[in-house]
């Protein structure tokens, strides 16, 4: 995940069926694939055609149970409890998290508008 702060970090998406899905944006986007294992089944990281990591594919359960589908931006802060408090304040909602994630903490919020996004401090 970058590391400059107010970027868009990362990108997934969280559905019912990401082999299917991953599959999907293989074939149209022309990523490749590659497994994460999630212990009892495999998520997946989306690979541009440099290698690079772009995005992630996960299934809806686990840790990702209470996300929300449709793809997710991660936003960098500096602080976690900075920004959320800030989120709240500003009439944001958090919907999961804080959590580790990627060697980090993530949050997802809702903004007031209902569209949902995710913090991640490393």
């Amino acid at each position: 995940m970058a590391d400059a702060l107010g970027k868009v970090g990362w990108l997934d998406i969280t559905v019912d069926d990401a082999l299917g899905l991953k599959d999907f944006y293989q074939d149209v986007v022309g990523w490749g694939v590659e497994a994460a294992s999630m212990g009892d089944y495999d998520d997946y990281v989306m690979m541009d055609s440099a290698g690079e990591a772009v995005g992630g594919i996960c299934h809806a359960r686990g840790g990702n149970k209470a996300v929300p589908p449709g793809w997710m931006p991660y936003f960098t802060v500096a602080s976690m409890d900075d920004a959320l408090s800030a989120a709240g304040a500003a009439g944001g909602t958090v919907v999961d998290g804080p959590r580790g994630a990627g060697g980090g903490t993530m949050a997802i919020v809702r903004d007031p508008a209902g569209c949902h996004f995710a913090l991640y401090q490393s």
